[in-house]
């Protein structure tokens, strides 16, 4: 299976580079070196892999602002490495989106780990959706439209481009209306039970959302967390 993955590292230290790609080779994966971001962007645009290896410290655009970009398209799984250590560091990077940090310098052995780690949860949840109980039932609740089998969203007959979380936090909201959930809850029934980062990636996740749908029903429950009303009120 590992020889259907591609991973992309990018990293302006070439000897970093090549040993990553080594491990990964040793374990069966395809590999893309890249030194830049704007390398990283180019290849997102025409080929983009199934995981991205990215170092904060680039030169020209950096890590963060990559991380954002590439998490704004697609969620697809990103693991950052930085020899910037800080709490403040760490929660930036998974803010912008990434699904693991790791600090230079680090064991190519557990990063290793930590991408098999990513990929076997992308393809459990990506296979978990396709096979679960009426997964082509269409969804209503108010002015929002979900088409599971089919992977759309609607909002008042217009159609949203959403990404895979974003997709999967609405479906969530969608099948419990007026339901207040904790950041805990949708951290595990969006990112999984075994998420290692900070819950702040739930707030991330529903400003994004709401971003692509202004008026959408979302509330933030004080000292709770979030839940979505159907009744057409709501306070941010």
């Amino acid at each position: 299976m590992n020889s259907n993955y591609r991973i992309a590292i990018v990293d302006d230290d070439q000897h970093i580079r090549n040993l990553v790609e080594v491990y990964l080779k040793k374990e069966n994966y395809q590999t893309i070196g890249l030194e830049s971001a704007e390398e990283a962007w180019e290849l997102w645009t025409s080929h983009p892999p199934d995981l991205w290896v990215l170092d904060i410290m680039l030169p020209g655009i950096d890590g963060y602002e990559l991380c954002r970009r590439i998490r704004n398209e697609e969620d697809v799984p990103i693991i950052m490495i930085s020899a910037k250590d800080t709490e403040v560091d760490k929660i930036l990077g998974l803010e912008l989106g990434s699904d693991d940090y790791l600090v230079k310098p680090f064991s190519p052995r557990e990063l290793v780990a930590r991408i098999k780690r990513q990929l076997q949860r992308w393809y459990k949840y990506s296979r978990t959706e396709d096979s679960a109980p009426n997964a082509s039932a269409k969804i209503e609740a108010g002015h929002l439209q979900l088409m599971p089998e089919e992977r759309r969203i609607f909002w008042q007959g217009e159609e949203v481009d959403m990404t895979s979380k974003e997709f999967a936090m609405l479906h969530v909201f969608a099948l419990n209306p007026n339901r207040a959930f904790t950041r805990a809850d949708l951290l595990t029934l969006v990112w999984g039970d075994d998420y290692v980062g900070s819950d702040r990636a739930v707030d991330h996740l529903i400003k994004r959302i709401r971003k692509k749908i202004e008026h959408l029903p979302i509330e933030s429950v004080w000292g709770h967390g979030y839940r979505m009303r159907t009744d057409g009120s709501v306070q941010s």
